[in-house]
């Protein structure tokens, strides 16, 4: 049940709101002025306000600054008289949700209020999936090696450079990729990913700078490509070493130009765009091999931030492993797991060929096949794959 604090000098109209509110299922509380309503929200924890903006001592507006400064998140919703509309719209400004004229109307009274408590729940589901996303793209540890990767970040970030990411499969190039993002100035545009291995060399181009309606056979209609959705934003090209010389050659056009244009089209598309790529190959072996454009590696490697191997940083084990537990029961909807010294001992023990990504899906299996406490026997059990 919907807990509203309702404040204003005028007894009428906090009997009325209070009658209607409380008919309505709601659970209402009562201020008489500025200060007496201020004790009550700081001592509470409300839904929504309704307050009265021409009070005695303390006005609404000023009422509003305090609410404001203890619980921004809680909508407040104005009661403004003939003669304060614009004081109204002014606490609009301020933060308020939104106001409501004297005499009250019953059916607008609730709609506003049903909307206030619709935005507040929002905003909370919001922080609570931005929260989860944080927590899952997390780059975990203290060694030397990854606490050089975090100052890379924090000083090259905000930059519009290009950056070259490279690492073993596994070692969390991507979440390098989108911290460089979440950090920069562009971290409320998109941020598009693209897994060049993943596409066929004859569709690549078809991905990256879209297509017009027929410009192949199965170009059904027209279509924006990766560089177009990521306008204003981050283009992150994964394993950008398997990407053919085709493409490459129109990427660096791209680069140099900030301009696209779509399979089977003249017309020219500006596009401002950061572009961040990564691979795991040794792009200087494949620029020996024919395999890769030497003047495309020189535009994308302006900053090189190598992410290492777990087995170069043991050290942040336990860290890792807390950081998973804690994770993981979380998305079971289970109680964390005890994991014992000699667990992480003989977890530090094993050779990582498949980096991070391999650590968590053995995390996983042990809080799924151990018990309540991981212990070094069990790490021996279920470390490695477990066949038929």
């Amino acid at each position: 049940m919907a807990q509203v604090l309702a404040i204003d000098d005028e007894q009428s109209i906090l009997e009325s709101l209070k009658e209607i509110l409380e008919y309505e299922n709601y659970e209402v509380d009562t201020a008489f002025d500025g200060e007496e309503g201020i004790e009550y929200f700081r001592n509470n924890r409300y839904d929504a306000v309704f307050l009265d903006i021409k009070m005695p001592q303390m006005d609404g507006l000023e009422v509003l600054d305090k609410l404001m400064e203890i619980a921004p998140d809680i909508p407040v919703i104005m009661i403004s008289g003939h003669g304060t509309i614009d004081t109204a719209v002014d606490s609009i400004k301020k933060g308020a949700f939104d106001f409501i004229e004297k005499p009250l109307d019953l059916n607008r009274l609730l709609v506003t209020l049903r909307n206030a408590l619709e935005k507040k729940n929002l905003v909370k589901e919001t922080k609570r999936l931005k929260k989860k996303v944080s927590q899952t793209y997390d780059i975990v540890g203290e060694s030397e090696a990854i606490q050089h990767v975090k100052e890379m970040i924090e000083k090259v970030a905000p930059t519009d450079a290009s950056v070259l990411i490279t690492g073993e499969n596994g070692t969390g190039k991507e979440l390098v990729a989108r911290w460089l993002h979440e950090k920069s100035p562009r971290a409320d545009q998109p941020f598009i990913e693209v897994n060049c291995a993943a596409i066929p060399s004859e569709l690549i181009e078809s991905e990256l700078f879209g297509h017009e309606k027929g410009a192949f056979t199965s170009a059904y209609k027209q279509r924006k490509g990766k560089f177009e959705q990521a306008h204003g934003g981050t283009i992150f090209l994964d394993e950008i070493g398997d990407m053919s010389l085709s493409a490459q050659s129109k990427v660096l056009k791209t680069l140099e130009e900030k301009k696209i244009s779509r399979v089977g089209s003249d017309k020219v598309i500006e596009v401002d765009v950061r572009i961040l790529v990564a691979t795991n190959k040794n792009l200087k072996e494949e620029i020996s091999r024919n395999n890769f454009r030497e003047d495309l590696y020189h535009r994308l490697s302006v900053i090189i931030i190598h992410v290492p191997a777990l087995d170069e940083r043991k050290e942040d084990i336990p860290l890792l492993a807390d950081h998973f537990n804690r994770l993981i029961t979380q998305e079971y909807g289970i109680a964390g797991r005890e994991i014992t010294d000699d667990a992480i001992e003989a977890l530090q023990q094993i050779k990582w060929t498949g980096n991070i990504r391999e650590f968590r899906n053995v995390l996983e299996r042990l809080i799924i096949l151990g018990g309540e406490q991981i212990t070094r026997d069990d790490v021996k059990k279920y470390a490695q794959p477990i066949s038929g």
